[in-house]
This record gives C-alpha cells, structure tokens and sequence, in this order.
C-alpha cells in the first residue's frame, strides 16, 4: 500500500515539474539553440553513451559488481553531456557573472563522488554476502 501512494505522490511531482518546465520553454525567444542542444544530448547519449558503458561493464566487470559499475558509468556519462559546454569553452567569459564557479574542478569533485559511493555500494554488498555464508 505504502508503495503505491509513493508512486503517485512522486508521479505527482514529476508532472508538475514538468509542466514548470514546460512554461520556462514557453518564455524562451528562439526554441532552436534549445531543440539542438537536446537533440545533441540525445545522439550523444544513444550513439556513445550507453554503448560505452554496456561494453565497459561486459568487458571489465564480473558477477554482481556490474549493475552498480554500469549505473555509475551511467551517471558519470550523463554529468559529462550535460557539463560539456562548459567543459568545452576554456577561459573566462567576458561576463565573470555568468559562469561565477569552477565548473571543472566541481565536475570532477562530482565525478568522484559517484565514484565514491560506488565503491560503497560494493563494499557494503560484499559485506552482507560474506555475512550471509556459514563459516566452512
């Protein structure tokens, strides 16, 4: 029971986030720097993204590491497409308020903390299981 009102509750919210989201596109002047930017995330995403990661994840990991390693390959990849303008566009820009941080060094500090927690999901499962088994 308790499942099912969280879905509705968080299907609720999704829904109204996106319709914030619909109406802050209603606002922009020209939708087509917009619709190409998604439209690049998307071919980025289908055409090197995913396939990385599943090759990687088949190629490098066994047993029951691989679904954490793929997630976090998956979000590692997601946090680069959507860093990647900033990344991209070295110096400074002419406005210092624009990009006021050190998106670089705070992409990696993410990128790391994905890592991170990763690494504790591994630990942790491979701790439950060696307490789950009998002493031989």
């Amino acid at each position: 029971m308790r499942t099912s009102v969280t879905r509705v509750l968080t299907g609720a919210a999704g829904l109204a986030l996106m319709g914030v989201g619909a109406s802050l596109l209603l606002d922009v002047p020209d939708l087509t720097g917009v619709v190409v930017w998604l439209g690049g995330a998307v071919v980025l995403h289908d055409a090197l993204i995913a396939p990385l990661v599943l090759l990687i994840g088949l190629v490098l990991v066994r047993g029951g590491a691989r679904g954490p390693v793929r997630g976090a390959l998956l979000v590692a990849g997601a946090l680069t497409a959507v860093a990647l303008p900033v990344l991209l566009r070295p110096g400074k820009p002419a406005n210092s308020s624009v990009l006021p941080l050190d998106y670089p060094r705070n992409w990696l500090l993410t990128l790391v903390a994905v890592a991170t927690v990763t690494a504790l999901v591994l630990a942790a499962r491979r701790t439950r299981r060696s307490r789950r088994r009998p002493p031989s």
